[in-house]
């Protein structure tokens, strides 16, 4: 018998219908005779729809007192989710119970909408599958020190699932989506994007932080940091498909790398169009100067992708950033507010219509040449590069949005990922 925990998306628990499908489908695992727990996202669009209905109650500056209201807003679409699967499960014979994350609990920081994960008790689900009992466990939220219930941010659920799975040392987690595992692209934008079988923990990390929707980088980190054994695949499979095949379909994150691994040399093209890029002009050029500027962004809890400090230029220069499409107008005010008059800077620039395209690989380690072939698979087609960023297995660009398909289409091809697998 083994601990086994399931987790699915808002699209999965689309629909009463949808719902019922994840219960049978947790059912037959359980009665297969697996110890189950089941995190499961909001319906799909429900999230939204709540915090739109905040917004236009409050459109209010985002102080700490907003936020704390907004995350006792947008966690309940994640408790309305486990009461309606606990019940369907119910409905299937099955004993099932669920819990709040602060209800098991799920302990975290005091960061509302991006709280992190610090500890999870979970002698109460313990005892629970003990009984005989399938547990059903909010995705996305918890509690902080002071009995606050916070959430973890967009895509919090993933990290929610693997979290339990790492505290309960489960056998593994299995991540349910809309797609079948994780391709070489999205398919939407490459028709040709080819499935791939696995994925190595460096590679899905780096795609996850570099835009590919399909995990939630937190929850990467989450499997990294404790091995928890981690495989994306699809519920839109029939839910009576066999165990057997059903635990051996989509994509397995491994954490072993294999002679097959080198031969690709890039394994897939990810891409964010959530970004924006921020310019402070004519900041003195001198050491301490990037903390001045990131330290005060880094305060108010912003996140910071690519940075490049400029050329200097009579004991001037310029220094450029990118930080989340959300964050940018807010990045511009405090930048006005604090970093401009305090540095004596010239004036803060900024452009939302930029997006960032990266190319991924393991294979990248032991293999020259490769950002070579980027840069002229992106020259031929006339796309014109505003930042570049590398590590040991990627190298990621900025340019303008408007050429970001056609951008990852020809990446595809450079590195002939529409080949079948050999």
């Amino acid at each position: 018998m083994a601990l086994i925990v399931h987790k699915y998306g808002g699209t999965s628990m689309g629909s009463p219908e949808r719902i019922r499908n994840v219960a049978k489908r947790v059912a037959k695992w359980a009665r297969a005779g697996h110890q189950m727990v089941v995190v499961p996202s909001a319906m799909s669009g429900e999230t939204n729809r709540l915090l739109g209905l905040a917004k236009e109650v409050s459109p209010a500056v985002q102080t700490p007192a907003v936020l704390r209201e907004l995350d006792m807003i947008a966690c309940t679409g994640e408790q309305v989710s486990v009461g309606l699967l606990a019940l369907a499960l119910q409905a299937e014979g099955m004993e099932a119970i669920s819990y709040n994350g602060w209800q098991v609990p799920i302990k975290t920081d005091q960061a509302y909408t991006k709280a992190r994960i610090e500890s999870i008790d979970d002698a109460r689900v313990r005892a629970d599958l003990a009984a005989g009992r399938v547990v059903v466990i909010t995705g996305f939220q918890g509690i902080d020190g002071d009995g606050n219930v916070t959430t973890l941010g967009r895509g919090g659920s993933d990290t929610s699932a693997v979290a339990v799975a790492a505290a309960m040392k489960a056998a593994e987690c299995l991540i349910y989506t809309d797609v079948d595992g994780v391709y070489t692209t999205d398919p939407r934008v490459v028709p040709e994007a080819r499935r791939l079988h696995t994925v190595s923990f460096e590679e899905m990390l780096e795609m996850a932080s570099l835009g590919s929707k399909v995990l939630q980088i937190r929850s990467v980190e989450f499997a990294g940091k404790y091995r928890v054994p981690m495989r994306v695949l699809s519920s839109f499979t029939p839910w009576d498909i066999a165990i057997e095949e059903e635990a051996k379909s989509g994509t397995l994150i491994t954490f072993e790398e294999d002679e097959k691994m080198e031969q690709a040399v890039v394994s897939g093209i990810a891409f964010n169009r959530d970004e924006a890029k921020i310019t402070v002009m004519g900041v003195p050029d001198k050491p301490g100067i990037a903390y001045s500027i990131l330290g005060k962004v880094a305060d108010a809890n912003i996140d910071v992708d690519v940075i490049i400090q400029n050329v200097s230029h009579d004991g001037r220069t310029d220094f450029s950033f990118t930080v989340h499409r959300n964050d940018y107008q807010r990045t511009v005010d405090l930048l006005n507010k604090d970093v401009v008059p305090a540095l004596g800077a010239k004036e803060v620039l900024g452009d939302t219509k930029i997006c960032k395209v990266s190319i991924v690989g393991i294979g990248m380690r032991s293999h020259a040449g490769v950002a070579s072939t980027m840069f002229r698979a992106l020259s031929e087609e006339g796309i014109n590069i505003q930042m570049i960023t590398t590590s040991e297995i990627k190298t990621s660009v900025v340019i303008d949005e408007k050429y970001m398909e056609l951008a990852v289409r020809a990446l595809h091809k450079a590195f002939d990922l529409d080949q079948p697998n050999t």
